[in-house]
């Protein structure tokens, strides 16, 4: 996978560099095709020419600001490197990135929006003064997951310091149904937290202690940058993931009356400097 420049405007693309006649995927919530077990995209005119398991890069790239990237990869799936946004994360900032000369846009959230699923699990986003900040909760019935919860405001030192180390976690029970998918096809305990019960099977333990749920933040932080543009709003979650992350924005998107676009700083939307 190599992330490239882009011009003003073109926003984060995917391109499938193993099929020379593939159209570019851009990496929206509309095109969002599958959200079991992560966030999966292709084009409606190509729906078997796919992308999966976007969001770690795409929450690296939303931290960074990269407004603009052109991603070639030569496989369906992203690599799956450590398992969360950190090794993303470091390649960008040796890649260095470049403003361009234009108001950067933010979507502005301008009523509560939320969806829900029947087992208690919600979505949610809130119109907020300034910025963009999220909340999440979790609550599984594995012993070594249980309850947990986490807030922070989203900038790029919180998101470093609070979520972007997490890694992905899964039961043992459901290895065998990811890989017959075609996914996590490298996966290991080097890049996956393994559960069973009340034990983590990976020999090293845990990055830290709410680990669990801050990896699903730093998810919806990928997730909820396929609104095209970063956020003004409060987000808030429950047992929230891909799919009921992908519905929040399209419910959000189905009424002018929710949201509007603004500008921020000229000078401040950025593009990746140099292919990583």
């Amino acid at each position: 996978m190599t992330l490239r420049p882009a011009p003003v405007n073109h926003g984060i693309v995917f391109r499938r560099s193993d099929l020379p006649d593939a159209l570019p995927i851009p990496a929206r919530y509309d095109n969002v095709v599958c959200t079991r077990l992560s966030t999966v995209i292709a084009r409606a005119d190509a729906p078997d020419i796919r992308v999966a398991t976007i969001e770690h890069l795409m929450a690296a790239l939303h931290a960074n600001g990269i407004d603009n990237a052109l991603i070639d990869i030569d496989g369906p799936e992203t690599p799956v490197l450590d398992g969360s946004a950190a090794e993303f994360d470091f390649l960008i900032q040796c890649a260095g990135k470049t403003e361009q000369d234009v108001a950067r846009v933010v979507i502005e959230v301008l009523r509560t929006v939320r969806v829900e699923d029947d087992n208690g699990a919600f979505a949610e986003l809130r119109p907020a003064r300034a910025g963009f900040a999220l909340a999440m909760s979790i609550d599984f019935t594995a012993g070594a997951i249980g309850h947990q919860r986490h807030a922070m405001p989203f900038t790029l030192d919180r998101f470093r310091q609070e979520v972007g180390y997490c890694r992905t976690f899964v039961e043992r029970k459901e290895i065998e149904t990811l890989q017959k998918m075609g996914l996590a096809r490298g996966g290991s305990l080097h890049n996956a937290i393994v559960v069973e019960g009340d034990t983590v099977l990976n020999p090293c333990g845990l990055r830290h202690p709410k680990e669990f749920v801050r990896h699903k933040l730093m998810d919806a932080v990928g997730d909820l940058y396929l609104a095209g543009h970063t956020l003004k709003a409060g987000f808030m979650g429950h047992k929230s993931g891909h799919g009921l992350n992908n519905r929040l924005l399209r419910s959000l998107f189905s009424s002018g009356e929710n949201w509007r676009l603004a500008g921020q700083t000229a000078r401040n939307r950025s593009e990746i400097h140099a292919a990583a």
